[in-house]
């Protein structure tokens, strides 16, 4: 059980951390969901680890992970009119000895169609990120896991 004077001494760094990584992790998305592969890839660590899909191996770099979404994109969304959202949710945040940040939260993939308001939803995830800082002070992803509730 955490006592009241960790809670106390947590309080500050939780109080500007937490903001901050929402907002790295809505710029993160829209990119995603922009399908700007680049610039998604650009928000990991040179040597981030991405590992999304089950059954395969983790992407690791910034140049797997950009080729592995515009791929998917080209061949997945080509012909498909969809608007993707992300929805990251019930953000935890647990910063380490080390200097990192894990995160653990849950996401859900909406899809949306032309002509269809009423939304699709895709895989319920449970992600867990290690953050770190960059070089210009903002945030990076190291690592990050996303397990698929259905397959759990």
């Amino acid at each position: 059980m955490t006592s009241p004077a960790e809670v106390s001494a947590a309080t500050p760094v939780l109080t500007e951390l937490y903001p901050r990584i929402q907002q790295f992790y809505a710029g993160q998305v829209r990119h995603l969901d922009a399908f700007r592969a680049e610039e998604f890839a650009a928000t990991f660590t040179e040597d981030g680890v991405f590992d999304h899909r089950p059954g395969t191996d983790p992407l690791v770099g910034r140049q797997a992970i950009a080729a592995a979404v515009s791929g998917y994109q080209r061949t997945k969304h080509a012909a498909d009119p969809v608007q993707r959202r992300h929805w990251f949710n019930m953000l935890q945040v647990f910063p380490q000895d080390d200097g990192t940040v894990r995160t653990e939260y849950y996401a859900l993939v909406l899809h949306t169609r032309p002509g269809a308001p009423e939304p699709q939803t895709g895989p319920s995830c449970f992600v867990t990120d290690v953050l770190t800082v960059g070089e210009d002070g903002g945030l990076l992803t190291t690592f990050r896991r996303v397990r698929q509730d259905h397959l759990v």
